[in-house]
Order: structure tokens, then sequence, then C-alpha cells
């Protein structure tokens, strides 16, 4: 297993992690597939287009609306109110399993992974394990 540090700039941003990724695969020629993890409840991560920037930003945008901060949130913990942050982590996932072909990671053209933050800005980790 290889761990990912990341460090994350705004409350909700999508960062790509795409290189991160096949570089902690880099060596591993025997896996088949990869998996990589968030550790964290309000955080996630996502496979989408990596082409444009905008679309990033458009699911940033977008989740924000979906799970909006005014709501009459139950979960408050003094100080650091991020109870939307976990709802969003949770539309997203904690996971994605990506096939591995002659060791590289086997996305399509136009697709690329994203580290999903929801409670930034934070220092973050992500896993990720070949797998055989």
């Amino acid at each position: 297993m290889q761990k990912i540090g990341l460090r994350t700039e705004r409350r909700t941003q999508l960062v790509e992690i795409t290189r991160l990724v096949q570089d902690a695969l880099d060596g591993d020629g025997d896996a088949s597939a990869a998996l990589v993890f968030v550790p964290h409840t309000t955080a996630g991560v996502t496979i989408n287009e990596h082409a444009d920037p905008a679309v990033a930003r458009d699911f940033e945008t977008a989740l924000e609306r979906m799970v909006g901060e005014d709501w009459g949130w139950e979960h408050i913990e003094e100080g650091e109110e991020n109870a939307p942050s976990h709802v969003r982590a949770a539309l997203m996932s904690p996971q994605v399993l990506v096939p591995v072909s002659n060791g590289k990671l086997a996305l399509g053209t136009w697709q690329g992974i994203f580290f999903c933050e929801f409670d930034g800005p934070r220092e973050r980790t992500v896993y990720v394990t070949g797998l055989r």
C-alpha cells in the first residue's frame, strides 16, 4: 500500500490525483487493478473528466447547491460545523477501483481520478493498493 499526502486549499475542492495514483503504482507490474481509498468521512474520491478544469469546478458548485450549508443540521461540532461535508462525501464514495493494464491505469481518454474535499482546507491522505 502506498500513501499519498495532499493539502487542500478550499472548503469544497476537487483535486485531480491521477498522476499521483499512477506514480504510487509504478513498480507494481503484477497489479491488475488499483484500489484508491480515502480514509476520511468528509472527503471522497471519484472518476470524471479531467481534460477541462471547469468540470471539477461544476462538481464543487453542484454539490454545494445540492447540500446546503444553511439547513437545520443536527450534527454540530462547536467551531467545526461540517454536517453538510459528511453528506456531500457520502454522495461521492470513499473508494474507486480502476483496472490496470501493463502497469498503467486503464482509464478512458477523458477520465481522471479526483480527490473530493468537502471540509477544507486540510491535510489529507489517500491510500493506493495494487490488487492482483
